[in-house]
């Protein structure tokens, strides 16, 4: 490791190192309050129309809302939300759905069982939800004696610097198992390709355009969190009622997918969409857009979004404007669901759950025990809803803190993540 190379490294150790050279310390990259959850941004160059603009896009043809609508993954993605997942009930990011398992002898570790050094390349910290996803991955290592080094190397969302990190890591034969996060999809599908050729990869969160990895990581997907939040509006507001729907940015695969799947259920039903506007996730656009859509449509009634981190800036922009706030849908970030409950909010959550950072160190090790795993690992998609609201919801965790990270039992919980007791 040259020490001129500029990058971001993390690293815990559990023992004093025998072989393997010392690595320094660096902080990660400044979180910033970015509202993408966990998305890839390979956008097509003639995707939706430009950030502020009106969006709503319109039916091709048929049954399809977008070009980026996928009908066999829609299918399979909404009926996995109505399966029961396998494994133990407290441990979503232990289940699985659906799982065609696979072989993993080749991959056992030889040698010591309790000398297992994991290295991970991450997208990034960019937003509070890939924040509190990594300080649960961290506690999840903390879990596991047999983890003597876990190496982290954060790309700052830039995809050249993944594929260099991808490629140290991938040749540094002290690597037992190498968890990849990807920046983007396509880009970053070449260097997911050569690793796989040199050592175990698990990958999580974001996709890769190759099925080389050991195992790919995920939750159910965009359609079912789009679906389940327009289908709860659907239900709540009268017919012809108007529907602002908020979306953040356009040609994100995972945001594209939310939107399509929401567009078919409003196309179906007697809700009138009045505008589809984007808000780059700054509160303040949100404000003035929700502001202006009351003044020129006279009322809004309900509000649908493909990310929750503005809606407080939403909700806020209705009570400004001396309107009632009317059915809104939002995500697990605790603020949202503070006011959710303080104003008695007719809303819903869908969520990206952030436990599934947990998911890859369980699946390195039992890979590198040569025990099975699935192939593609479907985790649950839990939605916060009126009824286990009060689950989710805790006090003395920060505004930005996601409720849906598995992490309450985990030692150091509440105060590693930023809260209090």
């Amino acid at each position: 490791m040259s020490p001129s190379r500029s990058r971001s490294l993390s690293r815990i150790r559990r023992t004093p190192p025998r072989t393997r050279r010392a690595a320094p310390a660096a902080v990660l990259a400044t979180a910033l309050l970015a509202a993408l959850a966990a998305c890839s941004s390979d956008a097509p160059a003639d995707g939706p129309a430009a950030s502020g603009q009106s969006a709503e896009q319109k039916n091709d043809g048929g049954d399809k809302p977008s070009k980026f609508f996928d009908r066999t993954e829609y299918d399979r993605q909404l009926k996995l939300g109505e399966q029961t997942p396998q494994g133990p009930a407290a441990k979503p990011w232990e289940q699985m759905l659906q799982p065609a398992m696979a072989d993993t002898a080749q991959y056992r570790k030889k040698g010591a069982a309790d000398d297992v050094h994991l290295c991970f390349s991450n997208a990034g910290v960019f937003n509070p939800w890939r924040q509190v996803g990594l300080k649960t991955m961290k506690a999840e290592v903390e879990l596991h004696d047999e983890i003597d080094d876990f190496t982290v190397l954060d790309a700052q969302g830039k995809d050249d610097k993944q594929i260099s990190d991808i490629q140290e890591l991938a040749g540094n034969k002290d690597c037992d198992a190498l968890i990849v996060s990807p920046n983007t999809t396509a880009t970053l599908t070449p260097a997911v390709k050569e690793a796989c050729g040199k050592l175990p990869v698990i990958v999580f969160d974001r996709g890769v355009q190759t099925d080389c990895a050991v195992t790919f990581i995920n939750p159910i997907g965009g359609y079912g969190y789009g679906a389940v939040a327009a289908d709860f509006l659907v239900d709540k507001v009268k017919p012809k009622g108007k529907i602002l729907a908020l979306r953040i940015s356009p040609g994100v695969d995972v945001l594209e997918t939310r939107w399509s799947a929401a567009k078919l259920a409003f196309d179906k039903s007697e809700l009138d969409v009045v505008d589809v506007k984007f808000t780059d996730g700054d509160p303040a656009k949100t404000k003035s857009i929700v502001s202006d859509a009351i003044s020129r449509h006279g009322s809004v009634d309900g509000v649908w979004m493909d990310s929750g981190a503005t809606a407080v800036a939403a909700v806020e922009a209705f009570e400004d404007s001396g309107a009632d706030v009317p059915p809104i849908t939002g995500e697990d970030q605790q603020d949202f669901l503070q006011a959710w409950k303080d104003k008695k909010l007719t809303a819903i959550a869908p969520t990206y759950p952030t436990f599934q950072w947990r998911t890859p160190v369980i699946a390195a090790l039992r890979v590198l025990k040569g025990e099975q795993v699935p192939k593609e690992w479907k985790l649950p998609q839990p939605t916060v809803t009126e009824a286990n609201l009060d689950d989710y919801l805790q006090d003395g965790m920060p505004p930005l803190h996601y409720a849906m990270c598995g992490c309450q039992k985990m030692p150091g919980f509440p105060g590693d993540w930023g809260g209090r007791k």
